[in-house]
């Protein structure tokens, strides 16, 4: 074969190695099997055929194109696929790359592609941290001068060198077999040292390129995955804060009640078992509407009873259509909370919370408004930066969980009461949001006085 043919079929067998494996990695199927170490039998077989096909394709263009030899990488992907799945993989591999080479009479390629993964397999469990495997690289180490002085004393052959020899060692019996049985097998071969060098390096380059976008593919995943278990640590955090002022509260009116009240001292008791059982056994970020006014229920029952029904009164307005709506838990307690430690408590002759929730569009509205005292423009200014505990929890939370697509807002005048409104993104499931939509259409507010 000419030497400049060579040199290009190299050049391109670079190019086709580095296509393939950032095709691959667009997969998702693909992504989640690379990040796991330990796999199925059937994960194994989707690894194969996944990593596999295409090159396996490319071995029929090489036998349909003519002079398009670039195109055949079954050598390379067979030990890629040996080394990141094991031996059941490498020896699939192997078949798999033989296929279409058989067709054209190259018998020897299907054992020498089954040998080839399988010692690319076993290789692989010869390695005590599988993470050794994604570090692979094709160029020598520059710290040559601490692997010799760490291993001159204590000989050693590290798992880097001996996969890169391991390489070497195949590629030259690839080639030898080139040239014994030149009619029965398929391999790039030269009688130039030059260009003998040049095919070595190309295959050990073709199986790094892989490895390294592979290896960045799996480490965007693990970003993820930590980035999704700190989101939800972070979340289960903010959703854990409750006030200790509440529970002392609770169960001092509790032991209040018991002598002279002991049915509403039951009563209060069954209600704080209930929210208590929520903050405990809660597992879902978002729960519908519905649920989160049956909790504050529960809570402003309590509340009521402490205060007294003449002096804290709670009126809802809610829109049918956005009682289905999901929406983060306990994101309303600290608001009514608010409300009351605020504003209702500070009147002596009480006041009342008005909760409201509405949809527009694909928006969902709700808003929590007391006529207590207000806030004075500084204590304002300071909720309104999240420096109070209650309130700066609901804006981190939205924060977290819609980004800029939420939004927060309070209005407030001295003794004119405080309104705050939340405005979040509609999420409904595929099944509900119709109803919720038809709902929204056919609004019908109606108000409930809180018993």
């Amino acid at each position: 074969m000419d030497q400049r043919l060579i040199l290009i079929t190299l050049l391109v067998k670079l190019g086709v190695a580095a296509a393939v494996a950032s095709a691959l990695v667009r997969s998702k199927i693909f992504k989640n099997n690379l990040f796991r170490e330990e796999r199925t039998l059937a994960q194994k077989f989707s690894l194969v055929f996944f990593a596999g096909l295409p090159f396996a394709l490319g071995v029929v263009v090489r036998g349909s194109v003519r002079n398009f030899l670039a195109a055949d990488l079954s050598f390379e992907a067979t030990v890629l696929i040996g080394i990141i799945g094991g031996r059941v993989a490498g020896l699939s591999a192997g078949i798999l790359m033989a296929l279409p080479a058989l067709a054209h009479g190259e018998v020897l390629n299907l054992p020498f592609n089954i040998f080839a993964g399988l010692s690319a397999g076993v290789l692989r469990n010869m390695v005590s941290d599988h993470e050794a495997i994604w570090t692979f690289t094709p160029f020598l180490d520059l710290s040559v001068y601490r692997w010799l002085r760490r291993n001159v004393r204590r000989p050693q052959l590290d798992w880097q060198t001996a996969f890169f020899l391991v390489i070497i060692m195949l590629c030259y019996l690839r080639m030898e077999l080139k040239w014994v049985i030149p009619r029965y097998f398929f391999a790039l071969d030269t009688a130039q040292w030059p260009l003998q060098l040049a095919i070595y390096a190309t295959s050990v380059m073709c199986i790094g390129i892989p490895l390294k976008v592979f290896n960045n593919a799996r480490i965007e995943l693990k970003l993820e995955v930590q980035e999704r278990a700190l989101l939800q640590a972070r979340m289960e955090a903010l959703q854990s804060q409750i006030n200790p002022h509440f529970l002392f509260n609770t169960l001092n009116s509790i032991s209040s009640l018991v002598r002279f009240d002991p049915d509403t001292a039951r009563e209060m008791i069954v209600k704080l078992a209930s929210i208590l059982r929520r903050l405990i056994s809660k597992t879902e970020a978002f729960i519908p509407l519905r649920e989160e006014i049956s909790f504050i229920d529960d809570y402003l029952d309590i509340e009521v009873v402490r205060f007294g029904p003449d002096k804290l009164r709670v009126l809802k307005e809610l829109d049918p259509a956005s009682l289905e709506v999901l929406i983060p838990s306990m994101i309303l307690q600290p608001l009514v909370e608010n409300s009351i430690k605020h504003g209702i408590s500070h009147k002596i002759d009480g006041g009342s919370i008005r909760i409201r929730s509405r949809v527009e569009g694909r928006l969902l509205l709700v808003e929590v408004e007391d006529d207590g005292v207000g806030m004075e423009a500084s204590a304002a200014n300071e909720h309104r930066t999240g420096t109070g505990i209650g309130l700066a929890n609901v804006m981190e939370r939205l924060k977290v969980l819609y980004g800029d697509n939420a939004n927060f807002k309070i209005r407030s005048a001295d003794a004119a009461g405080t309104l705050v409104t939340l405005t979040m993104p509609v999420i409904a499931g595929a099944d509900n949001w119709p109803a919720v939509a038809a709902a929204s259409a056919a609004y019908d507010l109606r108000s409930s006085t809180h018993r």
